[in-house]
């Protein structure tokens, strides 16, 4: 039995022994993690520090493309109420039917339904200048009428104010202004539209290479427009400031300066 104690009093020693070099080694272990945090914490911290100072950068080089190359801006047009107008004419007039010519201003046939124009149609998005704009309310009919004209009339187009031209070229223009900012943001596009000719493929642009059909004419335009709204929801835009619709007005509110976290 005393033989038994005295084996029992070393293994006892040997894990007590083992017990302190693990708690030695624990401590170690400890103080390194606590190292390690602080290492992670301050290089969190920087990271987050470079990533503000990148969004700076992006936004700085967003705000000077949108004001030196692809400005846009809201054009407002001359256009008077016709309930104003017809108020005047007749001072009979009901007020219900004052209200009722000024919804009806408000609303817009569309592609085979009614829809809102909020903006009542007296105002107009612009890109690159005041003469080359876009419809508030999405309403692409002009080019779909000239198109079908164009199939019907031989001979040179000398109609160099068309509406279809402008719509055409802005559409143009806010394709090219897309991708660059996709490549400045580092945000990749869910739909693919090209903005300029490859000879070995033979691509031309969505908008301005050959007279488009209203199948793809239309399809090119919802691709843009989801990328436009892509590009919104990456950087935070106020939601209630889209439409899917409203092209240039969109990427109006995706490249303001009021936009808290462009560049994002």
């Amino acid at each position: 039995d005393t033989e038994g104690l005295l084996r029992i009093k070393e293994e006892n020693q040997k894990h007590y022994r083992r017990a302190q070099r693990h708690q030695e080694k624990k401590e170690k272990i400890q103080r390194h993690n606590r190292k390690l945090g602080d290492l992670v914490e301050k290089k969190t911290y920087d990271l987050k520090t470079q990533y503000e100072h990148l969004a700076n950068l992006r936004r700085t080089h967003i705000l000077e493309l949108t004001s030196v190359i692809f400005p846009i801006e809201e054009v407002k047009t001359s256009m008077r109420d016709p309930a104003d107008v017809s108020s005047e004419s007749d001072n009979a007039m009901t007020s219900s039917t004052v209200s009722k010519l000024a919804e009806a201003r408000r609303t817009t046939y569309l592609s085979g339904r009614w829809v809102c124009d909020d903006h009542n149609g007296d105002t107009s998005i612009s890109i690159t200048g005041p003469w080359i704009v876009l419809p508030n309310n999405g309403d692409y009919s002009a080019y779909y009428s000239w198109v079908e004209e164009k199939k019907t009339t031989q001979g040179p187009d000398m109609e160099h104010n068309n509406p279809a031209h402008t719509i055409s070229a802005a559409l143009c223009y806010a394709t090219q202004l897309v991708n660059t900012l996709s490549l400045i943001l580092d945000v990749n596009l869910p739909k693919k539209l090209c903005n300029r000719q490859v000879k070995t493929q033979q691509r031309n642009h969505e908008f301005c290479g050959e007279n488009l059909s209203r199948h793809r004419f239309t399809r090119a335009v919802k691709k843009l427009n989801a990328n436009i709204l892509h590009l919104c929801f990456s950087q935070h835009v106020n939601l209630d400031l889209l439409h899917p619709l409203h092209t240039l007005r969109n990427l109006m509110y995706l490249v303001s300066p009021d936009t808290e976290n462009l560049g994002r």
